[in-house]
């Protein structure tokens, strides 16, 4: 019986779809254990230590995560070694393991693997604090063409001049700038005025407490864009902003924001519409609820935290928009929202409670 090639063995590793059996596949033998090794795309770092052992021997990886403390030069050499990496994911997650004194890599260590890795689709930067300007523009600058994904929540030192580099971007679609607290509607002007107002689906700026109803309304020119979040956004983005997005941006599908104005303005002009999410807006009330009646494709329908909305608003809601399925309501209104409403409710969609 003649022995298997690698392309063989390759082959037969590539239908196995489970880790777990990968895994197994690759401890029968040193040689399984390399075409393994030569075949994976893909690792998730937990131990930072092991990261000059583990890294080459896998040297065809395209996917990379690793939630954990990362400093200039695990970043150095993850660019030397995975230059043809597709999906870089270093979200930040916070652990009572990890020391206090810990310094998070900076926007040098980024530019690096801007330099080295020029295939970036996906970027996940999230709750890295040292990520600056400089660093978003090296990653723009080099995977203009590729990158779809670029995720900078929480990163504080991320302002106006990171959004100047990616408003120049010709194929992102998601962005997510949630706490981003230095950006202004200056950065919002220049996302607005490159090639990323035809590509951009997807825009998150909850918290950015500095953009005002200027910065918003220059929105409007974001023709693909399906999701907007605006929760918590302060009180200089006010109805104003909000109205000029909606009525010319028709194609959005899932919004989170918080007044009636825009609310209904949203209603009106969000046709395509399947998910609104009000959680946190207090100062919503029938007006705003009772806009979605008679729409024709809103299938989800989150309202926490709405206190002045009746129980005949919910009524009309639910009742006139006939491909609503869920409706979420804030758990304290449970025992004051009366039982027959409660059951009305729940016979034309379900009902959950937060």
């Amino acid at each position: 019986m003649m022995k298997l090639g690698d392309d063989e063995l390759s082959l037969i590793l590539s239908h196995l779809q489970d880790p777990h059996d990968r895994t197994s596949f690759s401890e029968v033998c040193k040689r399984f254990l390399t075409i393994h090794a030569l075949t994976r795309t893909s690792i998730r770092l937990i131990e930072p230590d092991s990261l000059h052992s583990l890294l080459p021997r896998f040297p065809n990886l395209t996917h990379f995560h690793c939630s954990a403390p990362l400093s200039d030069n695990n970043l150095l050499f993850i660019s030397k070694t995975c230059p043809n990496l597709k999906t870089l994911n270093l979200s930040f997650r916070p652990s009572s393991l990890h020391r206090r004194t810990f310094r998070h890599f900076s926007h040098r260590a980024i530019s690096s693997i801007a330099s080295r890795c020029r295939l970036l689709s996906a970027v996940s930067l999230r709750r890295r604090t040292g990520v600056a300007d400089a660093g978003v523009a090296a990653i723009c600058a080099a995977s203009n063409h590729h990158l779809r994904h670029l995720d900078l929540g929480r990163c504080s030192l991320v302002g106006d001049g990171a959004l100047e580099a990616i408003g120049r971007l010709n194929s992102l679609q998601v962005l997510n700038l949630e706490g981003c607290s230095l950006v202004t509607d200056l950065g919002l002007g220049f996302l607005a005025s490159g090639p990323l107002t035809k590509t951009l689906k997807v825009l998150v700026l909850v918290e950015c407490d500095r953009i005002t109803d200027t910065g918003v309304s220059n929105l409007k020119s974001f023709s693909s864009l399906e999701e907007l979040n605006l929760a918590e956004c302060g009180p200089k983005v006010t109805d104003v902003g909000c109205v000029a997005v909606f009525e010319a941006v028709t194609g959005l599908k899932k919004v989170n924001l918080s007044s009636d104005a825009a609310v209904v303005a949203m209603a009106e002009h969000g046709q395509k519409l399947v998910a609104v999410n009000l959680t946190g807006c207090e100062l919503v009330s029938g007006v705003g609820i009772k806009a979605f009646e008679g729409h024709g494709c809103l299938e989800s329908l989150v309202i926490p935290g709405c206190h002045y909305t009746s129980a005949s608003d919910l009524e009309c809601a639910v009742l006139g928009c006939k491909s609503l399925k869920y409706v979420e309501l804030d758990k304290g209104l449970m025992f004051w929202l009366p039982l027959d409403t409660q059951e009305k409710i729940s016979r034309f969609c379900d009902l959950g409670w937060s």
